[in-house]
């Protein structure tokens, strides 16, 4: 199992420098990857290549670019500079975001969403391959039928025409699409005593392309928080999953709030939802349980962590994410250096 970072957005504690110096730290301790988000702050390919510009040997992967704010060529055109930029080092990680942002910030109806994702991958990887891209889709007409436009291909050479793309995805049939159609799997939530299931809608996808789950990138977020005190660090995690469990989506439509769910904790979601919703966040946070947090996150001593460590290769993780919840990127630089360790303490580490 490999070591990324996930740095998520631009927040209230961290600046453009913060970043690049915690990206920076994650290419000399050996981290295979850095992701930057995206929603309706910072962009991604932007902070994407800046730290490229700044790092030798890590991978630079999107975790995510939104489907709804680009056109697919426009993201193949993305991924191709961002990969000759860095070497080919680009990972394009690609999610439909959710309705709230989908139609309220990009204009973009959400119907559909698997269908929208098989059809922009095709048309992004026949551009990174320079066919001459010409799509008659649901979504996607290329080039429009009743105009001067004609199909075109990519005007430069990619360094790669194989830019590993991974899919966010939450629910069992996006898990079945990553499987079929993508390199890899960005997950959120990911619980090692869950894993079978999730893995195995995964697995079903990679059957149906005819293939199997060699080369597979399952690569989750986990929060990491480390010190003596399990249940003391697991409170600067509880926004967080308040956040996504009560507030990212609406009451009818909320991914994550049926994921919680679907790992046994429907009761606490519900609960969270409508605190959340009632726009009670911190009694929200409150409700969050520990134990959900606990399968969730990595918590507690560096031994402790190493153990998690162990638990997630197990469960058929390859590439481990860490999110470092702390006040400032000196704390999370720290926090860095300590799974590095757990990591060498484990023995799962490539």
């Amino acid at each position: 199992m490999r070591l990324g970072l996930s740095l998520g957005y631009q927040t209230a504690w961290t600046t453009p420098a913060d970043h690049l110096a915690m990206a920076r730290e994650a290419d000399r301790l050996g981290f295979s990857v850095v992701w930057v988000a995206e929603a309706y702050g910072s962009d991604a390919p932007t902070m994407l290549a800046w730290i490229a510009g700044q790092t030798s040997r890590i991978d630079v992967g999107s975790g995510i670019m939104q489907i709804p704010a680009r056109t697919p060529a426009m993201t193949a055109m993305t991924a191709a500079t961002l990969d000759a930029l860095s070497g080919g080092r680009f990972r394009l990680g690609l999610g439909v975001s959710g309705p709230q942002v989908s139609e309220g910030w990009h204009g973009v109806r959400f119907g559909k969403p698997l269908t929208r994702t098989r059809e922009y991958v095709e048309i992004v990887r026949a551009a990174l391959a320079r066919q001459t891209v010409s799509y008659d889709g649901e979504y996607y007409t290329l080039p429009l039928p009743d105009g001067p436009g004609k199909a075109l291909k990519l005007g430069f050479h990619p360094v790669r025409d194989d830019v590993p793309i991974y899919l966010a995805a939450v629910g069992p049939r996006n898990l079945e699409l990553a499987g079929e159609i993508a390199d890899g799997w960005l997950a959120v939530f990911y619980s090692p005593e869950h894993a079978g299931e999730l893995l195995a809608s995964i697995g079903a996808g990679r059957a149906k392309a005819g293939k199997d789950m060699t080369a597979f990138d399952v690569v989750p977020t986990v929060p990491v928080v480390v010190g003596d005190d399990v249940a003391m660090c697991a409170e600067p995690v509880r926004s967080y999953a308040a956040l996504y469990i009560g507030g990212m989506g609406s009451r009818e439509k909320n991914f994550y709030n049926q994921l919680a769910t679907r790992m046994g904790f429907g009761d606490a979601a519900r609960e969270v939802q409508d605190l959340y919703l009632d726009k009670r966040q911190r009694d929200a946070a409150a409700a969050v349980p520990l134990e959900f947090i606990d399968r969730t996150a990595l918590l507690g001593p560096v031994d402790r962590i190493a153990e998690g460590l162990r638990t997630y290769a197990a469960a058929g993780v390859t590439t481990l994410s860490v999110s470092c919840f702390a006040g400032d990127a000196d704390s999370a630089i720290a926090t860095m250096r300590q799974v590095a360790d757990a990591l060498d303490r484990s023995g799962v580490g490539e």
